[in-house]
């Protein structure tokens, strides 16, 4: 035992510096905020983040096998599994912003007019408009879905509804293209505003429309060769100060908001495992 111990030890101090595995899901990735934040870390620190951008579903799958050394994720729901299943440890909420649904600037189900997200999906229900789903059991995916459930609607098996299968830059590129509404995180959206003729048709303060992302670092004792200490150090930076003020601040200036809004630790939203 004492043996597997001293293994352990060394091998975190081999890892240590080195590189460490990010799994995330694309919408922080598409944003380019990650670009943005993590060559700081790099220079201060000398740990290269290998980031694998996927869904939230899969992000977690990925670290669930011990294939990460933390994961940023947005899915205050699957969040709750994975810990209460013990995959991961010292959950932490490190920004937040909404989702919006956009559209073809026509807006043909005339959904910028509705005061709810539900009226305006029953809109393009009813309406039999295209829309583009992830269909990825990524955390966009899994909140589209609770939002049909919560109209009463199952829009799957109809024509006019698409699964891209993709990330978010590419779900929304493949809206664009069939002139299809599409249900997108506000930080992407801004991104790609002007690569893709797509209007932000519903943008309300809708409570169902809140967007969080958290970070946790996969548990230790449950895989062994994770750069946990690495982990920790990401963690630490990301909380910072100095690296959340960065975090709102980030394109700001270009889009006259921000894409993605500090919360320092808090939760808007508690996930509890």
């Amino acid at each position: 035992m004492k043996k597997l111990v001293f293994l352990v030890a060394l091998l975190g101090l081999a890892w240590a510096g080195g590189s460490m595995r990010l799994a995330t899901t694309t919408s922080v990735n598409d944003s380019g905020l990650l670009d943005a934040i993590l060559p700081q870390f790099t220079a201060e620190t000398g740990i290269e983040v290998q980031v694998i951008a996927v869904g939230t579903g899969q992000a977690l799958a990925i670290a669930g096998r011990g294939d990460a050394d933390a994961v940023l994720v947005h899915a205050p729901s699957l969040e709750a599994d994975y810990l209460r299943q013990g995959k991961g440890v010292d959950h932490a909420c490190i920004a937040y912003n909404n989702f919006l649904i956009v559209g073809p600037p026509d807006d043909p189900a005339g959904v910028r007019w509705e005061t709810s997200v539900i009226n305006a999906l029953r809109k393009i229900y009813l309406k039999g408009s295209p829309f583009v789903s992830r269909g990825d059991n990524s955390g966009t995916y899994f909140r589209e879905q609770s939002l049909w459930k919560a109209a009463g609607l199952d829009p799957r098996g109809h024509s006019w509804y698409i699964e891209s299968g993709s990330g978010m830059g590419a779900t929304l590129a493949l809206a664009d293209q069939k002139r299809a509404y599409t249900l997108t995180d506000l930080g992407t959206y801004l991104y790609m505003r002007d690569k893709v003729n797509l209007k932000d048709l519903f943008n309300k303060a809708d409570p169902l429309m809140l967007n969080q992302y958290s970070y946790m670092v996969v548990n230790p004792k449950r895989f062994l060769g994770l750069n946990t200490e690495a982990a920790y150090e990401l963690r630490a930076y990301l909380l910072r100060p100095d690296v959340q003020r960065a975090i709102g601040d980030y394109l700001k200036d270009r889009f006259g908001q921000s894409l993605f809004n500090p919360l320092y630790g808090k939760c808007k939203v508690e996930v509890k495992p």
